[in-house]
């Protein structure tokens, strides 16, 4: 197409030196006075610009189809591409083992989850209350530490022993609700 795009090209180069000439007979005539040999040099110009005209519109043409048939050529890599694509994701998908494979590992995962809470909670329970007590203590303890705070100084003997008695005076007037929801919370590992 394009050798046809060429040769087009040059077949125009001929007309316009062929109107060029024909031109310049037509006024060669005129000086003469030769007005019917004048007449049909312009003619045939008319004619040859006819033609060059026809050959435009032939040359436009063929450039529309040479674009179209590079844009069908794009379009075909462009299919091609995603043809390869799809076979590449599906190879993938093969290589995963697809839906079933995915749920077989997602209820693996709860499975695994659900055995470490349990662990947890069997790790959890050994503890007594008065054990928990610790923990929390001990924890603050550290908080006032990290946080700057002075631990207060240990009480003596005697300060122990008074606490020991207001504490079974002050359980003694604890509502029984409050023991109760003492007892229900989790105890952490």
């Amino acid at each position: 197409m394009k050798n046809q795009r060429d040769k087009l090209h040059q077949y125009q180069k001929r007309i316009r030196i062929l109107t060029d000439r024909e031109t310049e007979i037509a006024r060669e005539c005129l000086r003469r006075d030769d007005i019917k040999h004048a007449k049909l040099a312009l003619r045939r110009k008319k004619y040859q610009e006819t033609l060059l005209a026809n050959t435009d519109k032939s040359l436009a043409q063929l450039e529309i189809l040479t674009q179209d048939i590079e844009f069908a050529l794009v379009q075909k890599d462009v299919v091609f591409g995603l043809q390869q694509g799809t076979n590449v994701l599906k190879e993938i998908h093969r290589e995963m083992g697809g839906i079933d494979k995915v749920e077989q590992l997602m209820g693996e995962s709860e499975e695994a989850r659900a055995y470490q809470e349990e662990i947890s909670d069997m790790l959890g329970g050994k503890l007594s209350h008065h054990d928990e007590d610790e923990v929390e203590d001990e924890l603050e303890a550290m908080e006032m530490e990290l946080s700057g705070r002075k631990l207060p100084d240990a009480p003596s003997q005697e300060l122990q022993q008074r606490r020991a008695t207001s504490a079974e005076h002050d359980s003694s007037k604890r509502p029984t609700k409050i023991r109760a929801e003492r007892a229900e919370e989790p105890m952490l590992a």
